[in-house]
């Protein structure tokens, strides 16, 4: 059941993104669009992609994510032992 909301989510609010050169959906969070939960800030300081762990492959430390024009570095990976994980993502600056 949890698998199936997952998918609902992602599909409806999901972001596309690549991740080794790959198509993958996720949710994109970064610190210069202001997340909210309610009236709180989510105190986001450095940009994160969410992915479910079926769609993770072999991204890890060091992996290339990109979104939006940008390309990233993964700097942390943090399961959340739910089927998804947060890349914790630093910019490449040029």
């Amino acid at each position: 059941m949890l698998s199936d909301a997952d998918d609902a989510v992602f599909e409806g609010l999901g972001d596309t993104a690549t991740l080794d050169g790959g198509a993958v959906v996720g949710v994109f969070n970064a610190a210069w669009l202001q997340p909210q939960m309610g009236g709180l800030s989510t105190g986001i300081v450095e940009p994160h992609l969410v992915v479910r762990d079926r769609d993770l492959g072999s991204a890890g430390l060091g992996s290339t994510a990109a979104h939006d024009g940008r390309t990233y570095t993964v700097v942390s990976v943090e399961p959340d032992g739910t089927g998804l994980t947060a890349l914790v993502l630093r910019e490449v600056v040029p």
